[in-house]
């Protein structure tokens, strides 16, 4: 695509590649006229600035000149370190060199050096690539010089003229050995010399006579090898040639029609060559292939000389004949042209011919604006390859790869390797996880908590894994032991303990009666005294006189107006249930200890909701001594919620421990979150593993799963199950996800996670298909409705609406539903029996209503199977799936569906491989 372009007939240069901004060198070109037949010349410097969006250059500087120049180089040598040197050589014979400087700053000093050794005119100039101060020239009579720009009035020559005489068209230096130089006459003779022999050491001709060279160039990174350009246009070809194989050449390119007038090699990318001719055309070749990999949009003229920009590697500039200096870009892009009309402005529409009379303004359309797409290079230039390259893939995968340099001499393709390394920065995690997971899969939740006591870092962590530990213990023997919260407490459990296995606790022998204890007391040596009854007028003789009547309410109400409250209680005792009752109340009424009142009346819902907060230990050492197993849990949920009122960090764990008494899931994740940052990875296994050991100890109590109907909780296992993928432990991510059928649609979340996740990341936009479940329906198409016999061809709505409707009221099978093919038909057979086997034996049920859910959405992969929508590598790991549930072996099936899972599009497997994952996970617990 063209960028810029100035109107010039020029031999170019361009500026050094550390320079910036990049300028071009324009020198007037020798035998050239313009139209006007102007015979000035310059020396002129324009820059290329690309933030300038019109297609001009900049002037910055001009140098009038005596003669014109048929080659021009911009060279890095400077001994004041500026702008370079610019060397020219002119019709005339003479070599000079310029200072760049100068010319931008309008000085008259510009012209450093020159010399009139040449004869003729120099036709050719070349700098050496590891001494920018060696500069070469040819010119007529077989002339070559050896210029240092350190001791310019002083050339050498690199040997003895060659024979017979000619011109020298082109000299050239090796990119890769200082001292070789080569040079190149019109009759297609190259010739290789040592400057350090001063003498040639190899000539190179064509056998065909027919090739007329016009440019030659040595290839950037291969020392021996050099390519030739033809200007004859019987022979229009460029040809390679390697100095080891110099009897013929070793490629030839062939596209252009008509003889080639210039040639450049990208120092840049050696895969390419450009090269203008005489058919108008500019062509850019890979010359490893002989490929044409690009063509210039270029004008109807022909271009006498191109050139790469050494600082912009994809910018190269084309002189033509007709007066055009161009800059290109082989990367495309969008040119966008104005189309103006130029008839109008040939004419004065005041008085355009002189009449007096003044014309009718003239309707001239505004001007167009044509937009070209121009296409970049086939292939990726070597600039923009990138030699290494990163990247993070799901699981914590590092996929590198890097591009080894090749050596130039080497054809054969070498092996590029990508490599995929596990990447694991939660080391301490990754542990802590593994000794959860262990502990999960073993059952010894004991020992687990016990190391968790050891490792608490505070009292508080200590309480709470005391408490999970008493959970765990009472899920085996069924709240035998509960927590040393005080010694009543421990006391009351070691009497629980010892009735049940029949020992001894304080001396009473749970199988011993009454009379037996009485009959073992220690006996008085000697009988007590007589006593007197008393019948007197006082309390004593009043309660003594009721009792002798049986009146035992009269001799109660006599104890308690007297304060006797034991012989009221003792006397109550014999004067019937209801006294006892009556007692008790008037008893009580008169107490402030309401610890009394609700062992004696059973109330503890007044104990949990009245008592002081820093009396909760008290209050549920009481729920854990007294209260039913029915009432146990919500008593302790409410004693928990009173405490998580109170808002502090400490009464938050209180209530902790409250909820781990009781088995409240849910709420202790809730108040855990609510006073502690888990978005650490540390910090999030110290929840998890809390809700892990407590889910498990209330499974094995209940001998059942529980399923946790719990957003917070839901979302913090979404997280956590990313941390593992993310660390590269995906197995373990898997069995952490939620599999209640109201919360499988958060699955989706550790299949396309990404992660270590920014806090501005913009998640992708929603998967609208359902993950699970029958697909939406769609509508009925309504140019697909056949019309009645009879009818008109535009049906109307109606009949549309009878129709669809009818289509909606057919069963299933009726629709012209595909049949799934004969050789996955297995797939249906297997799990159609597996969801059968689970639902005779499933006794719960929540479990019923995942097998239900699970049958339905299974029909999601019936479809894709009718369809033949999956890829060959996931129907392998379905049948692989499918052998292991008809063996039984359930967990094999959970490691494939791993991999299954892990190696494929998630979109072609979310509707269907979670639910297999529940289903083999009931079926592995119910050993079907």
């Amino acid at each position: 695509m063209r960028v810029k372009e100035i109107l010039r007939t020029a031999t170019q240069a361009w500026s050094p590649a550390p320079q910036h901004p990049a300028r071009l060198a324009l020198g007037t070109a020798a035998q050239q006229l313009d139209a006007s037949f102007n015979t000035s010349s310059a020396l002129e410097i324009f820059e290329v600035d690309f933030a300038d969006t019109s297609l001009d250059m900049k002037l910055r500087g001009t140098l009038p000149t005596s003669n014109r120049f048929h080659s021009l180089i911009w060279v890095a040598f400077d001994p004041e370190g500026l702008s370079g040197r610019l060397i020219g050589g002119s019709e005339s014979g003479s070599v000079t060199v310029f200072s760049p400087d100068a010319i931008l700053g309008a000085g008259e000093d510009a012209v450093i050096g020159q010399s009139h050794k040449h004869t003729g005119p120099v036709r050719a100039l070349d700098y050496n690539r590891f001494q920018s101060n060696l500069v070469a020239s040819g010119a007529s009579d077989s002339e070559i010089y050896i210029w240092d720009l350190n001791n310019f009035s002083n050339p050498m020559t690199p040997g003895t003229k060659a024979q017979p005489a000619e011109d020298v068209s082109v000299v050239a230096w090796n990119s890769q050995v200082q001292h070789i130089l080569a040079s190149a006459n019109p009759s297609g003779k190259a010739i290789v010399w040592d400057l350090r022999k001063n003498e040639p050491i190899i000539k190179i001709s064509d056998h065909s006579n027919r090739m007329h060279c016009s440019g030659m160039l040595w290839h950037p990174d291969v020392a021996t090898q050099l390519v030739l350009a033809s200007e004859d246009d019987r022979l229009p070809v460029i040809q390679m040639w390697d100095l080891r194989f110099a009897t013929s050449p070793l490629k030839v390119l062939e596209s252009h029609t008509r003889g080639i007038l210039s040639i450049s090699w990208s120092q840049a990318d050696p895969e390419l060559l450009l090269s203008s001719g005489k058919d108008n055309r500019i062509l850019c070749w890979n010359p490893n292939t002989g490929e044409v990999i690009y063509e210039l949009p270029t004008a109807n003229q022909w271009c006498f000389d191109v050139q790469w920009c050494p600082r912009n590697p994809a910018l190269l500039s084309a002189a033509s004949f007709d007066g055009r200096i161009s800059v290109y870009s082989v990367m495309g892009g969008r040119l966008q042209q104005q189309q103006h009309s130029t008839i109008s402005a040939s004419f004065d529409s005041s008085d355009p011919f002189g009449t007096g009379q003044t014309l009718p303004p003239l309707q001239v359309p505004q001007p167009s604006v044509e937009t070209t797409i121009v296409p970049p290079l086939k292939k990726p230039p070597k600039w923009v390859r990138r030699p290494v390259g990163a990247s993070f893939a799901f699981g914590g995968k590092l996929v590198t790869f890097e591009n080894p340099s090749v050596a130039p001499q080497q054809q054969q393709p070498i092996a590029r390797q990508v490599q995929v390394s596990q990447v694991t920065t939660e080391t301490e995690f990754l542990q802590r996880s593994a000794e959860l997971q262990a502990a999960l899969q073993s059952g010894s939740f004991t020992s687990f908590c016990h190391d968790k006591i050891r490792s608490a870092p505070s009292d508080a962590e200590q309480d709470i894994w005391r408490f999970l530990t008493v959970q765990t213990f009472t899920s085996t023997h069924n709240y035998n032991s509960t927590c040393d919260l005080n010694p009543a407490a421990q006391k009351q459990s070691s009497v629980a303990q010892a009735e049940e296995s029949g020992g001894a606790a304080d001396g009473l022998s749970g199988r011993e009666s009454p009379a037996d204890f009485f009959s073992q007391l220690p006996k008085k040596e000697k009988d007590r005294a007589p006593f007197q009854i008393p019948v007197s007028s006082d309390t004593d003789g009043l309660i003594s006189q009721a009792l002798l009547v049986g009146n035992f309410e009269g001799a109660v109400d006599l104890c308690l107006n007297d304060g006797r409250y034991a012989e009221a209680i003792l006397l109550s005792i014999s004067g019937g249930e209801e006294l006892l009752k009556k007692t008790q109340q008037h008893y009580l009424q008169r107490q402030t200890n309401s610890l009394i009142s609700s062992v004696v009346t059973q109330n503890w819902c007044d104990i949990v909701q009245s008592c002081e907060l820093d009396n909760w230990k008290e209050a549920l050492a009481a729920l854990l001594t007294y209260a039913n197993p029915e009432e146990f849990a919500p008593l302790c949920d409410t004693l928990g919620s009173r405490l998580q009122a109170g808002g502090t960090e400490k009464r938050c764990l209180q209530a902790c421990l409250c909820f781990i008494c009781s088995g409240n899931i849910e709420r202790l994740v809730e108040c855990w979150t609510s006073q502690r940052d888990c978005s650490s990875p540390l910090a999030l296994e110290d929840l998890v593993e809390k809700v892990m050991v407590l889910r498990k100890s209330i499974e094995r109590l209940r001998n059942g799963e529980v399923c946790v109907q719990s957003s917070a909780l839901t979302e913090r296992l979404v997280q956590y199950s990313s941390i593992l993928a993310s660390q590269g432990s995906l197995t373990s991510a898997l069995r952490y996800l939620p599999d209640c059928p109201d919360q499988v649609h958060t699955l989706i979340h550790i299949y396309i996670c990404v992660p270590a996740l920014p806090e501005n990341y913009t998640p992708p936009a929603p998967i609208t298909a359902p993950v699970m479940g029958f697909p939406a329906e769609a509508p009925v198409p309504q140019d697909r409705i056949q019309v009645p016999p009879g009818a008109p061809q535009e049906p109307s709505k109606q009949v549309r609406g009878h129709q669809a409707k009818s289509l909606q009221q057919l069963p299933a099978e009726h629709v012209g539903q595909k049949e799934i093919p004969a050789e996955h038909m297995i797939l249906k057979t297997t799990f159609s029996s597996l969801v059968q086997r689970c639902q005779l034996a499933a006794a719960d049920p929540q479990t019923k209503r995942k097998l239900d859910d699970a049958s339905k959405r299974l029909e999601s992969l019936y479809d894709k199977l009718r369809d033949q929508a999956l890829s060959p590598s996931i129907l392998g790991g379905l049948h692989e799936i499918s052998r292991c549930v008809s063996a039984r072996n359930y967990q094999q099936g959970l490691e494939v569906h791993t991999q299954v899972v892990s190696s494929s599009n998630f979109s072609e497997i979310s509707a269907f491989m979670p639910v297999l994952k529940v289903l083999m996970t009931i079926a592995n617990k119910l050993a079907v």
